[in-house]
């Protein structure tokens, strides 16, 4: 099986059941150190919702990243661009945001928006893609990235790194074989080989990863790692910005926006 990633042949790793009934076979790449699923045709009954019932940390996930994502918006770009939540699901994250200060915009085609609406994406003038745990879920990687690409060359993204060395099926709770929606699973390799496909670079910062055109100095790494670490209001004030909340409702009200 060739790997989605380098194309090179990949080797068979192990077997696990996934949704408690198919055998599944997961190949792992040698060249860019990428695991990937066979073909993945239960894929139909494992997205019968689009949103995971088991992801319980949902609400909590949104909320730790929209004060991350704050952080790297400010430092890396700045806070007047246009932003876009890619596979942004009920628009959650795309209304915290907007709720900080950020002109955020929503996309997904497979989820109904429920807390953005009025503001989903139209081929505004993109500065940054967010897009948080949907990398592990692209059966074509490669293709998906590249459409991105095509928005915008800055990608911030999460997606668990692949430990080494590689864990059984029962070893690693982020195969998620009771749900069957993960079937990409990336190293700190692979994410490189990525960068240089696309000729851009990647940073890591544990789960929460950038791709992008930008050459961030080690002086601005270290300041997003400081800042990361400063309650969330300080921080707010430190970077002047002002909640969109009221100026929103404004705005749909004007634009007679309802159900």
């Amino acid at each position: 099986m060739k790997c989605k990633i380098c194309n090179n042949e990949t080797n068979f790793k192990f077997k696990a059941k996934v949704l408690s009934k198919y055998p599944v076979k997961y190949y792992h790449c040698d060249e860019c150190d990428f695991l990937q699923t066979e073909s993945p045709f239960w894929l139909d009954e494992a997205y019968s919702s689009s949103i995971n019932i088991e992801d319980t940390g949902i609400i909590a996930r949104n909320i730790g990243f929209s004060k991350k994502m704050t952080t790297l918006l400010y430092v890396l770009f700045n806070t007047k661009s246009n932003y876009l939540d890619y596979g942004g699901g009920t628009g959650l994250f795309t209304r915290l945001m907007r709720d900080i200060g950020f002109e955020y915009y929503w996309h997904d085609p497979y989820t109904q928006n429920l807390f953005s609406r009025g503001f989903e994406y139209d081929n505004q003038d993109i500065k940054a893609i967010s897009t948080f745990e949907s990398f592990e879920h692209f059966v074509t990687p490669m293709k998906d990235i590249d459409k991105m690409l095509k928005i915008t060359d800055n990608i911030i993204f999460s997606t668990n790194i692949l430990p080494y060395p590689i864990p059984k099926p029962d070893e690693w709770w982020y195969y998620g074989l009771s749900h069957g929606q993960h079937v990409s699973f990336y190293s700190v390799d692979s994410l490189n080989y990525i960068a240089n496909y696309f000729n851009i670079n990647f940073y890591t910062f544990g789960n929460l990863h950038i791709l992008t055109s930008e050459n961030i100095s080690k002086r601005r790494i270290d300041l997003i790692k400081i800042l990361f670490k400063l309650k969330f209001d300080y921080l707010i004030k430190k970077f002047r910005l002002q909640s969109k909340t009221f100026e929103d409702m404004n705005y749909l009200i004007e634009q007679k926006i309802n159900n």
